[in-house]
């Protein structure tokens, strides 16, 4: 079997143990539950698209291990054009689904950063983590699973290192080597994904020095592992959400977050990945946040395509021409191109790794980073500025309200508009959900916060280069130093 249908995606999450908790309940059925379908059903959408003309080349390329057909989300990225077709992926998504699909991309950038980081630790370290990961990817290519990715860890004190916290537990850890296999213990937080994922791929979440080697650990597990416990998190807007009708847009997007608790898991030999080379734990790191922070201008590119396609549906419900928000529109497809095409040239000007894998630019990779951390907020405020008050949370009535026996005719009267009300109620819906409500995924945060993104500009900004211009066009003789900082 190489890509699979939407029922056999779904045929098999239904036959995986139970094991995601959301309010205190145990979800026995992550298809049907109302706080994970909509997930999955959005994770869906890629099997449902691999027959599709118009949408094959976008989700379907070929293995370079096998030379077979495979989702895209399964690939390694080889060239820039690899790349490209990622961003025109992530944004197609959005726009098909309205929200994020992490239990796919975020999966994907693990597989290509520990592509690159096992390439380079058997070549220096004489290990075998490369040839281990190319035959998990085969059988999970042959397999076309979902997965889900990893990095985050609770940290604890934030001025201690993960073996001086209180309690060591505090970032995911090692804690018995076995000959088959390793045993873990901690947690991973805030994931995207968990609930639409087959497997989770687990990186280090920073760079390690020797006494916290435990916590360099990367390995690849079912998502129903035994001893792993799943929280999901997610609560803006949780209670609408679960409502039927226009409060749950086309039924086909919805981002999750969770909490991974490892209780003592046992990790297979075959799916280890990283066991305390902590000497490569900031590469792990490196080489996810390139391509993650370059692709991510397309995510947040669809998403704002659907901000602008609501805003302009629920002023012309209002009875409103488009023209008269021009300015306004222009400035969202302003900023929507802006960090489209950022992740675009951060691809272009990468370079090959001796893998055979292609890097993306790590400086263009974190600016563009630093612009998804802003830009889409613009975007949001325009949207709910151009749809009006409507589009805001707690300003329209539910959709039990909408349809109520007693005043629901009243309601519908005194929404309508140009439109009827209950078009105007769906644009304005989808306002809301895309700018305050579940559909906005982690912009501010996700892959890394902004500011951690500006110590990689500055680490890789050129600035003596730079100085180096301005002394010569200035005819200036001397070097002039930094000046030293006073003690």
């Amino acid at each position: 079997m190489a890509l699979r249908t939407y029922q056999q995606y779904i045929d098999s999450l239904k036959k995986m143990r139970a094991n995601i908790y959301k309010f205190d309940q145990l979800i026995e059925d992550v298809t049907t539950h109302p706080a994970t379908r909509r997930t999955v059903e959005g994770h869906s959408k890629s099997f449902r698209l691999y027959d599709d003309p118009k949408e094959s080349d976008i989700f379907v390329t070929k293995s370079h291990l096998t030379g077979e057909p495979i989702s895209r989300y399964l690939s390694i990225v080889q060239a820039p054009e690899d790349m490209y077709a990622n961003s025109r992926m992530k944004r197609r998504m959005f726009q098909l689904t309205g929200t994020c699909t992490g239990g796919r991309c975020v999966g994907w950038t693990s597989i290509n950063s520990m592509f690159v980081t096992t390439y380079d630790m058997d070549a220096n370290l004489g290990t075998d983590y490369h040839q281990r990961l190319l035959a998990w990817l085969r059988d999970a290519q042959a397999r076309d699973i979902t997965i889900a990715g990893a990095l985050t860890d609770p940290k604890g004190d934030r001025t201690k290192t993960p073996s001086a916290q209180d309690d060591p537990d505090m970032s995911l850890r090692i804690v018995e080597r076995r000959s088959d296999g390793i045993v873990v213990r901690g947690a991973k937080v805030m994931i995207c994904g968990v609930a639409a994922s087959n497997e989770i791929f687990v990186l280090p979440g920073s760079g390690y020095k020797e006494p916290d080697k435990d916590y360099a650990v990367a390995f690849v597990i079912p998502r129903d592992i035994k001893g792993l416990t799943i929280v999901e998190t997610r609560r803006p807007s949780d209670t609408r959400e679960m409502e039927e009708g226009f409060d749950i847009p086309n039924e086909e997007g919805g981002i999750t977050q969770a909490y991974l608790l490892f209780e003592d898991v046992f990790i297979p030999k075959e799916r280890i990945f990283m066991a305390g080379e902590f000497s490569f734990a900031l590469n792990v790191v490196l080489n996810f946040i390139a391509p993650y922070r370059s692709a991510i201008g397309g995510c947040v590119a669809g998403q704002g395509d659907v901000k602008i396609g609501a805003a302009v549906l629920t002023a012309r419900a209002n009875g409103l021409q488009s023209k008269v928000f021009n300015d306004k529109i222009i400035q969202m497809h302003v900023n929507n191109e802006t960090t489209y095409g950022m992740g675009i040239a951060a691809a272009a000007l990468g370079k090959k790794h001796p893998s055979g894998a292609w890097l993306c630019d790590p400086l263009l990779a974190n600016v563009n980073k630093v612009h998804v951390a802003t830009l889409p907020y613009d975007t949001n405020r325009l949207a709910q500025d151009i749809a009006g008050g409507i589009a805001e949370t707690g300003c329209m009535p539910s959709y039990k309200d909408f349809v109520s026996p007693k005043y629901g005719k009243l309601l519908q009267k005194y929404l309508k508009a140009k439109s009827p009300a209950e078009a105007r109620a769906r644009a304005a819906r989808l306002v809301e959900w895309a700018t305050i409500g579940a559909g906005v995924p982690g912009c501010m945060h996700g892959g890394g916060s902004p500011d951690g993104a500006k110590l990689v500009i500055r680490a890789n900004e050129n600035l003596e280069e730079k100085v180096e211009f301005a002394r010569k066009l200035a005819a200036i003789a001397e070097p002039i130093p930094e000046p030293e900082i006073k003690k």
